[in-house]
């Protein structure tokens, strides 16, 4: 396939490219309005500066994740094509981006894989850069930057013949750059950025035209997002669940790239579950990206598809001390932190207030340290959280309260790992709870995450119910709620192992009336966040009900049967 694109005004802000009568309008006959960072109006979108990024677990890094439009038009050609677009008010402190991906990124919970992509835009400066992904790293490929003294309405035009891609100007050849076989499947998704300038009162840039011609090969085709109600099946895990005889919820994480560029992935996720948990897109550093920026798009498309499929929503999470835009920590007031606690829960859970069922309101506040759990001290996450650095326990206390304030009907939960087997850590959760109890707060449940990364996670499922009923005697219900079993290829009988440990978790949960829900944490190996991010691309791991192919696994037919056996 030959890929032209041509991204069309003019440096000298005159315009430019006329459309022909068989180009596709597809900014204006087409849907953006759910393409985050955007705002479109009059056939005009408006790209922002969100400054999307996802930090490491230890709150180090901050690799850019921008926007794509998932929910818009995408493309697909057999044969040789141009994009044409029109990009007013670049140079304007800040780059502007028209982003093409040939694949879309997947993001493995907090860690983002590059997927082949090209990117083409003006910096600041008024240079025009051009980027390539090949797949095989976080990095470009290939980076050039041509001299243009672009501003105002710019023309860029990049031409892929063969091999290569050729960058244009106003109709002056800038150069070239290597093109990795970007656009091999035959599939255009568009990303639209801007970058932050350190002038804030910058509003960005606007594209103004993107059309798009065949101009060689088989006819152009656009395609719409899909629908998203799926097909039920009468023989599903959500089907059994509904049969239980009390209220009682299937579930599994879900990610928003794959629900909408992968069928397969779409159709399993609507029949199967009957309530879902945001892998991602409900987390700060997704949602709240800059100080009072915030950008639904992304959570409320989960939400949609939820809504189309009959789907309950446990939103994860208002407060972590993980997932947190690079701001969050900048406060060293304890008063300032507080205040951007509060006026995160109070934005985001009334946002969706009457829309989403259940909230994990505060996420993993128990500590690693085994220090946390002497000479008195109650075992709190403590140095690595900023909640807790600024107000100690009570920001606990604090979170749960805005919660129902914010949306009075939501079940509000706990969440954490490792308190499924007996041990300090479960102790000191217990004593949390009891307290948070005593002084009135409003916690509805426990979330037991179940992850069973290696064979010492284990836990027998007798002991899992002891904890179960134990909050029950404190008033408090439970769920599982991220459950996955990584096996290892020379573990024997690994898959069987797998099996019983899912299975014998949701017995349980039928057999006690306070459990309320199963969910794991993903269904397939094809996108689950175990896999081995050591290496590009990521090492698929063993460790969910549906393998890379997304063939049910023994462990989905033990989830299965498991209901018969209840």
């Amino acid at each position: 396939m030959v890929f032209v694109m041509a991204v069309a005004a003019g440096c000298t802000g005159q315009g430019g490219a006329a459309g022909r009568a068989d180009d596709e309008d597809l900014l204006r006959d087409h849907d953006w309005t759910h393409m985050p960072g955007t705002t479109a109006r009059d056939g005009v979108l408006r790209v922002g500066a969100t400054d999307r990024r996802i930090v490491e677990q230890d709150a180090s890094g901050g690799r850019p994740n921008p926007p794509l439009n998932l929910a818009g038009p995408h493309l697909e050609s057999g044969g040789d094509f141009t994009v044409t677009a029109r990009m007013s008010g670049v140079g304007d402190g800040g780059g502007s981006w028209l982003r093409l991906y040939g694949q879309v990124p997947v993001v493995y919970d907090e860690w983002r894989q590059e997927r082949p992509s090209l990117r083409v835009g003006v910096t600041a400066d008024g240079r025009v850069k051009a980027q390539t992904w090949d797949g095989g790293s976080d990095d470009p490929s290939t980076t050039r930057v041509f001299d243009c003294d672009c501003a105002g309405t710019v023309t860029l035009a990049v031409s892929s013949i063969g091999d290569t891609f050729r960058v244009q100007a106003d109709g002056r050849r800038l150069g070239t750059v290597p093109d990795p076989g970007v656009f091999a499947e035959g599939t255009v998704w568009f990303g639209l950025e801007a970058d932050a300038a350190e002038d804030a009162r910058r509003e960005g840039w606007r594209l103004t035209r993107l059309r798009a011609r065949a101009e060689s090969g088989d006819p152009l085709r656009v395609v719409e997002a899909p629908r998203l109600r799926q097909k039920r099946s009468g023989d599903s895990l959500r089907a059994r669940a509904a049969d239980v005889g009390r209220p009682f919820d299937i579930g599994t994480a879900l990610a928003e790239n794959p629900l909408l560029t992968d069928a397969r992935y779409r159709a399993l996720a609507g029949s199967q579950f009957s309530m879902l948990t945001p892998e991602n897109a409900f987390k700060p550093q997704f949602l709240h990206p800059r100080r009072g920026v915030y950008d639904f798009r992304d959570a409320d498309l989960l939400v949609r598809f939820a809504r189309a499929n009959g789907m309950k929503v446990h939103a994860h999470t208002l407060v972590w001390h993980e997932a947190l835009p690079a701001w969050m920590r900048e406060d060293d007031d304890p008063g300032e932190v507080r205040r951007t606690m509060l006026r995160h829960i109070a934005a985001v859970a009334g946002h969706f207030r009457g829309q989403v069922a259940e909230w994990d309101v505060v996420n993993e506040p128990m500590s690693d340290d085994e220090e946390s759990y002497t000479d008195g001290d109650r075992g709190l996450r403590s140095e690595q959280s900023p909640w807790f650095g600024a107000m100690g326990e009570q920001y606990i206390d604090e979170a749960f309260r805005a919660a129902h304030r914010a949306d009075p009907t939501a079940r509000l939960y706990l969440n954490e790992y490792g308190v499924e087997e007996e041990g300090e850590r479960w102790d000191a959760l217990y004593d949390l709870v009891a307290r948070l109890r005593e002084r009135g707060v409003p916690i509805d449940g426990v979330g037991f995450q179940n992850h069973e990364y290696a064979p010492g996670d284990r836990v027998d499922p007798e002991t899992f119910r002891g904890h179960v009923r134990d909050l029950a005697e404190l008033g408090v219900g439970s769920r599982v709620s991220e459950m996955d079993v990584p096996i290892g290829e020379d573990e024997e009988h690994g898959r069987r192992t797998q099996a019983d440990e899912m299975a014998g978790k949701l017995r349980v949960c039928l057999e006690e009336p306070t459990c309320t829900s199963f969910s794991t944490w993903g269904f397939t190996d094809r996108y689950g966040s175990t896999a081995d991010t050591r290496v590009y691309p990521p090492r698929p791991a063993d460790s969910l009900p549906w393998d890379v192919d997304l063939r049910p696994k023994p462990a989905y037919e033990r989830l299965l049967a498991a209901f018969d056996e209840e």
